[in-house]
């Protein structure tokens, strides 16, 4: 007979973690929309200077009937975020007073909706994708540039609400990035894919003695043309191509933050090498995102850049685990190389130094 599974007191069997969170998987695409559209009418923000508030105060507050409002409070308490009173009024949990409360550039309102505008929508067609080996659902975004990041440029708003959510993201591990030493005797950095600029200003911010160069695609470096005033005067756009247009000469360091993943292992050391060659002896690489963990078994925040990669961004690339960059900054050249790891969602950072 076979063993049963152990039972606490009172005589309930013992729960399964991994069927407890089966079960909340399975439902939470819908649940996750839930807490999306909460932060829309601003459910969370109004508890906060509210708390205990009841249904007809949030009724009114956030202007909805009352049926679609009881639907959408009952589904928000199911993930913990919201907690009712005995009385019947409403709060938000710790969890949401932390996490989903705070105004600012790396509000989780930005993450959340570019995730339920761009990234969830393509996952209905995974199974497509990654049999096909290629990202089918770009065909969903005009043109016919091979990866995302281009064909946004086709729809401003769109890619407005993309890098409003990256941009958002990053800064959630940033400032561990910005506190890295090996940052402190930079003083020309050349931020590759560098975006809107946000991972320069901060650093720029924290170092007055450096200097940085953004090289990205056009219709995305204008926008570091925006930078915080405070450090827009170190800041310079350079607008091109990674792999056709050669790197700016003149930084003593090379940063590619949240870029890297999106491509193939030959494609990154080509990129690597580039930086190698772009430096001057004793210039240093830096490589910041996301690892895989060594077994490639853990990471939730890693698993789901890697599918969004290859289903709709660029149809290759990974969150790759640590080795794997330090094989790649070996083989384009680069000495000294390490990773420093334990920084926030699931990053590591690579550095190596040229010979």
């Amino acid at each position: 007979m076979p063993a049963q599974p152990p039972r606490p007191a009172g005589g309930a069997p013992a729960v399964d973690p991994v069927a407890e969170r089966f079960h909340f998987l399975v439902n939470a695409p819908a649940l996750f929309n839930a807490v999306v559209t909460a932060l829309e009418w601003d459910v969370f923000g109004h508890l906060s200077a509210h708390a205990g508030a009841s249904f007809e105060e949030l009724r009114t507050a956030t202007g909805v009937p009352a049926h679609p409002l009881r639907i959408l409070l009952h589904a928000v308490c199911t993930t913990g975020l919201l907690e009712r009173n005995p009385d019947g009024g409403y709060r938000n949990a710790p969890a949401a007073a932390e996490l989903l409360v705070p105004d600012g550039p790396d509000n989780w309102r930005h993450i959340l909706t570019g995730w339920r505008e761009i990234y969830y929508p393509a996952f209905s067609r995974m199974s497509e994708a990654l049999a096909a080996g290629t990202n089918t659902a770009l065909d969903a975004y005009p043109g016919d540039e091979p990866t995302l990041y281009r064909r946004l440029a086709h729809e401003p708003e769109l890619e407005a609400v993309f890098h409003r959510s990256m941009s958002a993201f990053t800064l959630k591990s940033l400032d561990a990035l910005v506190e890295t030493e090996e940052f402190a005797t930079v003083r020309h950095l050349l931020d590759i894919g560098g975006g809107d600029g946000t991972t320069s200003a901060r650093l720029l911010a924290r170092h007055p003695g450096m200097r940085s160069t953004v090289f990205d695609i056009p219709s995305v470096a204008r926008l570091a043309a925006d930078a915080d005033p405070g450090v827009a005067d170190r800041v310079r756009p350079h607008p091109g191509d990674l792999f056709t247009d050669p790197f700016p000469a003149g930084a003593d360091a090379v940063l590619f933050s949240h870029v890297l993943e999106i491509f193939s292992a030959e494609q990154i050391t080509e990129l690597l090498t580039k930086a190698y060659d772009a430096l001057p002896s004793g210039g240093r690489v830096f490589v910041y995102g996301y690892n895989a963990s060594d077994d490639e078994t853990g990471g939730w925040y890693s698993a789901r850049l890697s599918l969004y990669l290859n289903v709709l961004a660029s149809g290759q690339g990974m969150a790759y685990p640590a080795r794997d960059w330090e094989e790649w900054m070996r083989r384009a050249g680069f000495d000294a190389v390490r990773t420093r790891t334990g920084y926030p969602y699931e990053h590591g950072l690579t550095i190596g130094t040229k010979r």
